[in-house]
């Protein structure tokens, strides 16, 4: 449980409304409350248009600030350099933790690393046609198609039903792998937390629902190379969970 009395990061979502699907808006709302508070929610695009008007319900019923761009050259997307201006003004108003940037974009690269150099954090969310450098720049990438994955998944699913199994790859192995060793103590056991930190700063885009797995533990729990154990903490409020190669198990390269 979170601690009551640590301060909630403000965060900014800046939303490029060329690219990004409108309804995808309330699970990204409901996915970026996990990370803290939108104080500053903004979507650009030129609305003047008709291309725009599938967002036009979303925008307000989730409070999320139109602002209009034109067009003014044919060929050049206007809409990122309006997102970038007002980006850098609230980076530079010094009342924010981190944003949120909303784009399946590459223009957005240089903004992402450029808000990392100043300290604040920087959550990417696009589609999985998002270049890899954009994905890079952020500290955190959310594919949006993993958005609502749960819900989904809870509707259409039987109480008995059984827990998917693991899409194995030779990256994820790389990554368990690097992520645990880096997280254990002398006798190979990691917190679970800390390799999913470890996780997520070796690959931005390191999400367990793109494997079919809700959570790092359910994923953990199915990988045939790693074994799960509960620990209660010091206080005796709630198990720590930890993770560690089997013997015998460990995964090659």
């Amino acid at each position: 449980m979170a601690n009551p009395t640590q301060r909630v990061p403000r965060l900014a979502i800046l939303i490029d409304a060329d690219n990004s699907n409108p309804d995808t808006l309330p699970d990204l709302l409901a996915e970026i409350a996990k990370y803290g508070n939108a104080s500053v929610r903004r979507a650009y695009g030129n609305w003047t248009t008709g291309h725009l008007g599938k967002w036009k319900t979303g925008l307000l019923t989730h409070s999320v600030q139109p602002i209009q761009q034109f067009n003014y050259t044919t060929g050049k997307n206007a809409t990122d350099s309006a997102m970038i201006i007002d980006a850098m003004d609230l980076l530079y108003g010094g009342h924010l933790d981190g944003f949120c940037i909303v784009s399946s974009d590459s223009d957005f690269t240089r903004l992402a690393a450029r808000i990392r150099e100043q300290g604040l954090t920087v959550y990417g969310f696009g589609e999985r046609k998002t270049p890899a450098p954009f994905v890079a720049a952020c500290d955190k990438f959310v594919y949006v198609d993993n958005l609502g994955a749960e819900a989904e998944e809870d509707a259409g699913k039987p109480a008995e039903a059984k827990a998917p199994r693991l899409r194995r790859d030779r990256k994820l192995d790389a990554l368990l792998r690097e992520a645990v060793d880096a997280a254990s103590d002398d006798s190979g056991w990691a917190q679970l937390g800390a390799v999913g930190s470890n996780l997520v700063r070796l690959a931005s885009d390191f999400d367990s629902r793109s494997y079919g797995f809700r959570k790092l533990r359910d994923l953990v729990t199915a990988h045939p190379g790693y074994e799960v154990q509960d620990r209660p903490s010091a206080d005796g409020s709630r198990n720590a969970v930890y993770i560690r190669a089997r013997p015998g198990r460990r995964e090659r390269s």
